[in-house]
């Protein structure tokens, strides 16, 4: 090893590949890199040296909707500033990947969050793009966010967001305000774009998809539920191969047999966990202001004046943790739906998402029991990653 570069070889515990679990395996890497997983024997013994004495070595989690945490609400406060304050709340928590999501709010809000987050992407850690949910939804489906927002699609609209070239953004939309032409320019510009808020035929539906949208923005919430005869936006997105669908699993927005029936039927390629977060996730109060209205946490619930669910109080860890020990689903398929699902729906699992040689170093250790044991950025434990 010379003396510029920085070797690490990390043991003793199993590792999370992106894909499943791997046993008697070493984790190495140089100048923040990962440059490959070797068995025990083949392990450099130069560089540091990492005994993590049990649990799970992963890849950081990726969570592509977070509205906030730490106290922080992006929509309040759309500057670089506060998503560097959200993934920091966040990171602690072993998401080292984030969007911050701006929802339904006036233009200008939207303008200053498009600004922040081109400003924060490569320069605040874990700050990777920015996800447009509203204001181009349904107001039938609008949940809570603020109706006097909610408009169609425009010409102009379109330029603004291809324009704004803030890394990975995601555009949360529902047929009934955005055309499919509108659709496939988007998606074709690099758009991610997801259907959400939504009340959309299976037919309308299937038509965005086929235009370009390949994800659906928290399924089963505020969208046409799957019948016999009118499967709805949750029927289309569950039978398209193509889709990716995020899912928050905190216990209270889905229930148990209705996220079963959704990881039977998209497998953990399908899913992307997401946390819908707020201000009050990650460490911060328990009361916030939500456009002027009273947002309260009651255990993981976020309860608006009027008793409406007002995203979440978890983080991904807390997902991870609640589809492995409330459902029962393989701790593989809990880690692949916090990581590399969402690193490839947003096209950014050639950095990160995976232990894979080229890749960027953002690990969260976990123990047996699921607590958080340790995070990394680019091979800088996080303590040290923020000096």
């Amino acid at each position: 090893m010379s003396g510029t570069r920085k070797l690490q070889v990390f043991t003793g515990a199993r590792l999370f590949d992106g894909l499943a679990l791997r046993e008697d395996c070493a984790l190495v890497i140089e100048d923040g890199l990962i440059r490959g997983i070797v068995g025990l024997a083949e392990r450099p013994h130069g560089g540091a040296q990492h005994d993590l004495g049990g649990g799970v070595l992963a890849p950081g989690f990726v969570d592509w909707q977070v509205n906030g945490g730490g106290g922080v609400l992006f929509n309040a406060t759309p500057t670089p500033e506060a998503i560097g304050a959200i993934a920091a709340a966040h990171r602690r928590e072993g998401t080292t990947a984030i969007l911050p999501t701006v929802i339904t709010d006036a233009p200008e809000v939207l303008a200053e969050a498009l600004a922040a987050a081109r400003e924060a992407v490569g320069r605040a850690p874990g700050a990777f793009g920015v996800h447009v949910e509203g204001p181009y939804i349904d107001a039938r489906r609008k949940g809570v966010h603020a109706a006097e927002f909610i408009r169609t699609m425009r010409e102009k609209d379109v330029a603004q967001l291809i324009a704004a070239e803030a890394g990975a953004m995601v555009v949360t939309v529902a047929p009934a305000a955005v055309g499919v032409d509108l659709i496939t320019r988007l998606a074709a510009a690099g758009l991610i774009v997801s259907l959400g808020h939504a009340e959309a035929s299976a037919e309308e539906a299937r038509a965005a998809f086929a235009a370009g949208a390949s994800a659906a923005t928290h399924l089963f919430n505020a969208m046409t539920q799957l019948a016999s005869r009118a499967p709805g936006l949750v029927g289309a997105a569950l039978a398209d191969p193509r889709v990716v669908c995020g899912l928050i699993a905190d216990g209270d927005h889905v229930h148990e047999v209705a996220m079963r029936a959704a990881f039977n039927a998209k497998g953990a390629a399908g899913i992307a966990l997401v946390s819908d977060a707020m201000p009050p996730a990650a460490g911060g109060p328990p009361v916030f202001a939500l456009q002027g209205r009273r947002m309260t946490r009651t255990g993981t619930r976020l309860i608006s004046e009027d008793g409406a669910l007002a995203g979440s109080a978890i983080t991904l860890r807390d997902a991870v943790r609640h589809v492995v020990e409330t459902l029962g689903l393989p701790l593989a398929d809990a880690l692949r739906m916090a990581t590399s699902t969402p690193a490839r729906l947003l096209r950014l699992d050639n950095r990160i998402g995976r232990l894979a040689p080229g890749l960027r170093a953002d690990l969260v250790h976990l123990s047996d029991d699921l607590d958080l044991a340790g995070v990394w950025i680019g091979g800088r434990k996080e303590r040290e990653a923020e000096r």
